[in-house]
């Protein structure tokens, strides 16, 4: 790891700066930015708090308002003007009563409905249509209990109700960033506040007071519920409270501001708080994309008499501001931070340069000294502090050591003299034992091949011979019916013989003192011949192709068995780099080299080839490629086998190409 750091990086100096600084640069930093995603995490938790409790006071009033309806109905349910004004429902005089109250209480619609359906409206001409007794409120207060809940009223029923009122129902849908898609263009829906008292008609019959207000485009109740939650001065400067009502996922009551201030009516929430709060009927306390900016946001979802959830019930205040605020804070910290480093660094580093000082001159000392100036010394001079005490010591220490090096100098060449001196007679040594290893391991490999094949040789000879006398006395006995199998006794005759040839040219390999010939004469092309009958059985199990090209017809004056042992090892090398099978080549030509005549033997392959680093090394003893099949000494042996009959081996090779191999003999003069 020290290797990969640049040598500035390693000195005393910066090692010491990092020591000075780390606490001010990294820890210090470190700690304040922890500080400050601690304290920007609990301003997000103190701003969910509060538009929670934003969202408290809005439920608190939409509640209180649901009751005061309820009152309201009940109360006049109850009045003596209301037993009055109904006593002659067939004049007309009880829908003049109603439309009055109506316009008292602040109801959008007010009627009288009987068990039996019959309503009673205010004003409303289509009001006899109106089936009242769907709704659960109302069955509530036949049922002779006051109750009040917010109900979605269809097109059809705000239209029975009041043509007046389904038209300020109607609210376009406005596409909207963010939200969930949808096909819908306009709601035609109305959420009402909805509130039935029982009632006792003058003529004893019961029934039911119900009164509603419609809260699609409310903005008088919506902007109430933003004075209530955002008063004055309970947002910092820039930030904006606002409040909305939905149907659904659509706007139908807010104070969103879209361009040149119109209001948001018709936007759709965002698909994220839908899923959350309509769908799984979950309260929002998060940040939400409203219309066209982020807001810290509330969310609940409104529940209608039916118990199904059919809005929500929003409050919230812009982000930015908050953002913005944090973010100035944020860089103020960042601003002071720096300062108070720009003003303590500077001091920080004088007081370590007094120690830099002197540490650095000891470091560049030892650094001359390994690098070979053992006369380098330090010189503080007269200085009384540790460090200048731990300068003169090592100063003495530097001394001492130059003196130890000169004398390990002086015995270190007198060893260097006697190490040479003893390494010369053993690399002598070792090359003798080298050449006698050679010797002896091919001796012992040629002796024990001689032996085995022998061996085998006459093993086989005994029951050639008992084949050859049975055939003869299969002959004698046969008579004149012999020529009926004249041709099945030649094949075996023919065969015999086969085995006979190949036992002779064993033996002649094994023993080569009975079967040299006279004055060791050969012909390459007949040494080849009987070198393939012995490497037939590899050549054809691998797969490989023999090629011959004999145009040599000079002699050669070698050892039979020696030149045998050179060819058979060629060819078995050639036949291993052939795995997958390929052609084997083997050639013979007579040359002229240097004005004599020489013979070369050629054997080549279309195998692996060699690189170029193994070519130089494939005469070496006990070099090989073949880890589990050589010994590594057959190619230095032939070499050696060659140079004594005064010839040499030469080979070239290609990696995927293949090898050639070139024996070069003289020729008998």
């Amino acid at each position: 790891m020290k290797r990969l750091l640049p040598s500035w990086a390693r000195s005393v100096r910066v090692r010491l700066l990092v020591i000075a600084l780390l606490p001010m640069l990294v820890l210090l930093p470190l700690l304040l930015g922890m500080a400050v995603w601690r304290w920007s995490g609990k301003v997000d938790d103190l701003l969910t708090v509060k538009v929670n409790g934003d969202l408290t006071i809005a439920h608190q009033y939409m509640a209180r308002l649901r009751e005061n309806s309820g009152d309201r109905i009940e109360a006049l349910g109850a009045s003596v003007a209301f037993a009055e004004g109904m006593a002659r429902p067939e004049t007309g005089s009880a829908a003049d009563f109603l439309e009055q109250s109506r316009h008292e209480l602040g109801f959008d619609f007010l009627y009288v409905t009987t068990r039996d359906g019959r309503i009673i409206p205010s004003d409303t001409p289509s009001g006899t249509d109106f089936a009242a007794q769907g709704w659960p409120v109302v069955r509530a207060a036949l049922d002779g209990t006051t109750r009040s809940a917010v109900d979605v009223f269809d097109h059809e029923q705000l239209t029975a109700l009041s043509p007046t009122l389904a038209e300020r129902a109607r609210v376009e849908v406005v596409p909207t960033r963010a939200a969930a898609p949808t096909s819908r263009r306009v709601v035609e829906n109305g959420m009402v506040l909805h509130a039935a008292a029982p009632v006792r008609l003058p003529d004893g019959r019961r029934a039911a007071l119900v009164g509603g207000r419609l809260l699609n485009r409310n903005l008088d109740f919506i902007d109430t519920i933003n004075d209530l939650v955002y008063r004055d001065r309970s947002l910092p400067e820039g930030s904006q409270g606002t409040a909305t009502l939905f149907l659904d996922d659509v706007r139908v009551s807010t104070n969103v501001r879209l361009f040149e201030g119109s209001r948001a009516l018709g936007t759709q929430v965002s698909a994220e708080v839908r899923s959350q709060v309509l769908e799984r009927g979950e309260v929002w306390l998060d940040r939400a994309f409203v219309v066209n900016d982020w807001y810290v946001s509330a969310y609940e979802p409104i529940v209608d008499s039916h118990g199904e959830r059919v809005g929500m019930l929003y409050v919230g205040f812009l982000e930015a501001p908050f953002r913005e605020a944090r973010t100035s804070s944020i860089i103020l910290i960042a601003v002071i931070f720096l300062a108070i480093t720009a003003i303590s660094v500077p001091i920080f580093l004088r007081w370590a340069r007094r120690i830099f000082r002197p540490l650095e001159r000891m470091n560049d000392t030892i650094g001359r000294v390994e690098s070979g100036d053992l006369g380098a010394r330090i010189g503080t001079g007269g200085g009384r502090g540790e460090i200048s005490r731990v300068a003169r010591h090592l100063d003495d220490l530097l001394d001492q050591v130059q003196e130890r090096d000169r004398r390990l100098r002086d015995w270190a060449s007198e060893l260097n003299d006697k190490v040479e001196e003893r390494t010369r007679d053993l690399q002598e040594a070792n090359r003798r034992l080298e050449r006698t290893t050679e010797q002896l391991v091919m001796s012992e490999k040629l002796a024990a091949v001689g032996e085995i094949t022998a061996g085998v040789a006459h093993e086989i000879n005994n029951p050639v011979a008992v084949i050859q006398g049975n055939l003869d006395v299969a002959r004698q006995s046969l008579g004149s019916r012999v020529d009926e199998v004249a041709t099945e006794f030649d094949l075996i005759d023919d065969q015999v013989h086969r085995i006979s040839a190949i036992i002779s040219k064993l033996l002649q390999f094994a023993r080569p003192g009975e079967f040299s010939g006279s004055a060791n004469r050969l012909v390459p092309a007949e040494v080849i011949d009987d070198c393939l009958v012995l490497t037939r059985h590899l050549s054809s199990k691998a797969g490989v192709t023999v090629e011959r090209d004999d145009r040599s017809m000079a002699s050669i004056l070698v050892e039979r068995t020696e030149l045998q042992q050179v060819i058979i090892n060629l060819v078995v090398n050639a036949i291993h780099a052939m795995p997958e099978g390929g052609t084997l080549t083997l050639e013979t030509k007579d040359r002229d080299v240097e004005g004599a005549p020489w013979v070369a033997i050629i054997v080549m392959d279309t195998g692996r080839g060699m690189a170029p680093e193994v070519l130089k090394r494939i005469f070496d003893p006990f070099f090989t490629t073949k880890r589990s099949q050589g010994t590594g000494l057959g190619l230095s042996i032939s070499q050696t086998l060659m140079g004594r009959a005064g010839g040499w081996i030469e080979a070239t090779s290609e990696e995927g190409s293949g090898s050639r191999f070139t024996v070069w003999i003289p020729a008998c003069q």
